[in-house]
């Protein structure tokens, strides 16, 4: 798994890469989250777009991460899960749970980042 961090706005993307699986995946994820969630990130949007399967260790992660977020008072959001995603954490119950967006800007636009703002 690999993940990529970027920022629109206000707005901390994580892009995916690979397999969300116990022993790679989720490891990488919680690495990947553990700083947005010390700086207390306003909204973080995480993009399946390349996440090729997910078991559950992954939706474990997630939730997790979603969990602090929420804490904090903040949003996580979830951007263009596959079908092999989307109907994992559908069975798992957690996908009602989430903000799910199938367009980055849209996405960014309603987590409060402006689509136009800086990309780092």
């Amino acid at each position: 798994m690999r993940i990529t961090t970027r920022t629109v706005g206000d707005v901390t993307i994580l892009d995916l890469d690979g397999r969300l699986v116990a022993g790679v995946g989720d490891e990488a994820l919680r690495e990947a989250m553990e700083p947005l969630l010390e700086r207390e990130c306003p909204a973080i949007l995480v993009n399946f777009t390349d996440v090729v399967s997910m078991d559950s260790s992954g939706i474990g992660e997630l939730v997790s991460a979603w969990k602090r977020v929420r804490q904090q008072g903040h949003r996580l959001a979830i951007l263009r899960p596959g079908d092999r995603v989307r109907h994992t954490l559908h069975l798992s119950q957690i996908l009602p749970l989430l903000e799910v967006f199938e367009d980055e800007s849209e996405a960014v636009g309603a987590l409060g980042g402006t689509p136009e703002g800086t990309v780092s």
